[in-house]
C-alpha cells in the first residue's frame, strides 16, 4: 500500500489490487458489505464511498455476489440494537469470534460485524 499522502487514485488502485488478490487467496463465494452512510464529514464520506466501490468492483469482476446492509441492521443482528456503539459492536464481535479482546482498530471490528450480519442471517425487516 501507498504512503497516505499519495494521491486518492493511487490509492485506490491499491486498494483494489489487494481486494482482487485476498479474492483470489481466500476464494469467498461472496462479499457483504456496509451500505453508504452520511458521515460528518463529507469528504470523508465521500473518499469511504470511493473505497467502498473498489471493493465492490473487484467482488463483481471475480463474479462475487455483493451483499449490502445499512450500518443500523449490522448493529441490530449483532449487537441486538440498531443504535449500538462501538465499544458495543467491538464486544460483541469478540464473543460471537470467541476472540480474547475486540478487533483493533475499530474499523476493523465494524468489517468483522458486517462479515457477522451476513452469516447471521442477513437483512433485517
Amino acid at each position: 500500500m501507498r504512503p497516505r499522502g499519495e494521491s486518492l487514485p493511487d490509492r485506490l488502485v491499491d486498494i483494489h489490487q489487494a481486494a482482487l488478490e485476498l479474492i483470489d487467496r481466500l476464494e469467498p463465494t461472496c462479499v457483504a458489505v456496509e451500505s453508504t452512510f452520511h458521515g460528518r464529514n463529507a469528504r470523508t464520506a465521500l473518499v469511504l464511498g470511493h473505497a467502498r466501490g473498489v471493493l465492490v468492483l473487484a467482488a463483481a469482476l471475480r463474479g462475487l455476489p455483493v451483499h449490502e446492509y445499512a450500518p443500523r441492521e449490522v448493529k441490530k443482528r449483532v449487537v441486538g440494537t440498531g443504535a449500538a456503539s462501538k465499544e458495543q459492536v467491538g464486544f460483541m464481535v469478540k464473543h460471537h469470534l470467541r476472540l480474547g479482546e475486540p478487533p483493533r482498530p475499530a474499523d476493523a471490528a465494524d468489517g468483522c460485524a458486517v462479515a457477522l450480519c451476513h452469516l447471521l442471517g442477513g437483512a433485517i425487516r
